[in-house]
């Protein structure tokens, strides 16, 4: 989201002030976790030029899910107000994530009287709709923009499942910030790490529908593998166990967070990235390993085979399974594709088609309102 809007406002033809809202909690104290995360929050920072406010909603202990959308566009609708009356006259409101975040932002165009495009990217359509009220409230919120976005041709048709118009759907996917991921010195990074056979890196939060733990139960069956393991997640202890009782400890590395600099270096030091997940829109992990040089293994579900379509780029694994990862893994061995060549690949999904494609929507967007509004 922030590297899409970042690229659409580089060149100056558009211009915009993010408010995130996020839930109220009156203590900082890293004692109280992810909760603690919410206060200390700044109320206003500058993220590379581009000034977002947090205002603060209340979200209410197990009415959550169904509350969230009005309670985040009440938190939210006061900060809209000020900016207007600081003279930010915006033309519409480009949302994120359909619930709750898209359903708020329905609600706040409704009130401000401005058109509302919102982005479908994953679960927010795949699990989210499966909740009754939910399902209604997205579906009531889809009718009312002027244009509903999903990063790939597969969420566009769970949105029509769901009962929305297909004419109000645009596919428009994500890129990849072929600046920030390149190749490096592959030999000179792998030395460094101490990687002499054939390794794998899962990025991701440690979470099971990203499925760490069926690469971790592969490796019982690849014995001269090893895996690197990017990100942080509540099961990590548990896999960390995981790995130890299937005797593959000393193969997989926990790293923790990485933070997008450092992590180009670990995808352009490994032979494949590998993401077992459950279900996706767009992971933007795969297109950032094929930048750096490195193939993927990936499972077939939702935009990934969007992504992965030639050999250059990688394997699709026919299930999400251990065994099924050991075949890819031998598939791609038997045909590895060079290096250079799987850049190229990623080189034809660049940020600037998706860049055009999007300033010309919200430019239409917003005319469209300003002529129904003159004509009313």
């Amino acid at each position: 989201m922030e590297t899409r809007l970042r690229h659409l406002v580089a060149n100056g033809e558009a211009q915009s002030v993010v408010v995130a809202p996020v839930p109220w909690f009156p203590f900082k104290n890293v004692r109280f976790g992810e909760y603690a995360k919410f206060a200390q929050t700044p109320r206003e920072e500058m993220r590379n030029g581009i000034r977002v406010l947090h205002p603060r909603y209340t979200l209410i202990p197990k009415l959550g899910m169904t509350s969230a959308p009005l309670l985040m566009a009440v938190g939210a609708r006061s900060t809209l107000a000020r900016l207007l009356d600081e003279g930010y006259e915006f033309d519409l409101i480009d949302a994120h994530y359909f619930y709750p975040d898209g359903v708020a932002a329905v609600l706040l165009g409704k009130y401000f009287n401005k058109p509302v495009v919102v982005t479908a990217r994953g679960t927010d359509i795949n699990v989210i709709p499966r909740h009754a009220l939910p399902r209604a409230l997205i579906r009531w919120a889809a009718t009312r923009t002027v244009v509903n976005v999903t990063v790939c041709q597969a969420l566009k048709d769970e949105m029509i499942k769901l009962g929305i118009d297909e004419n109000r759907i645009v596919p428009l996917r994500n890129g990849v910030d072929l600046e920030r991921f390149q190749p490096i010195d592959r030999v000179a990074r792998r030395h460094e790490l101490g990687l002499h056979t054939f390794t794998l890196l899962s990025v991701g939060n440690i979470i099971p529908g990203k499925g760490h733990h069926i690469v971790i139960e592969a490796l019982r069956l690849m014995p001269e593998v090893r895996l690197l393991i990017a990100g942080t997640g509540p099961q990590r202890s548990a896999y960390e166990q995981l790995a130890r009782d299937a005797g593959v400890a000393e193969r997989v590395t926990f790293l923790g967070a990485v933070p997008q600099a450092e992590l180009k270096t670990y995808y352009g030091a490994v032979d494949a990235l590998v993401l077992a997940t459950e279900r996706e829109g767009w992971p933007n992990v795969l297109l950032e390993s094929m930048a750096c040089g490195t193939p993927v293994l990936a499972t077939n579900v939702s935009g990934i085979p969007e992504i992965v379509t030639a050999p250059e780029a990688g394997v699709l694994m026919e299930s999400r399974t251990p065994e099924a990862i050991v075949r890819a893994v031998e598939k791609l061995q038997g045909n590895y594709p060079d290096h250079a060549a799987t850049r190229r690949y990623a080189e034809r999904f660049s940020w600037d088609e998706t860049t055009t494609g999007l300033l010309q929507l919200l430019e239409h967007s917003a005319a469209n309102k300003r002529e129904r509004s003159c004509n009313a």
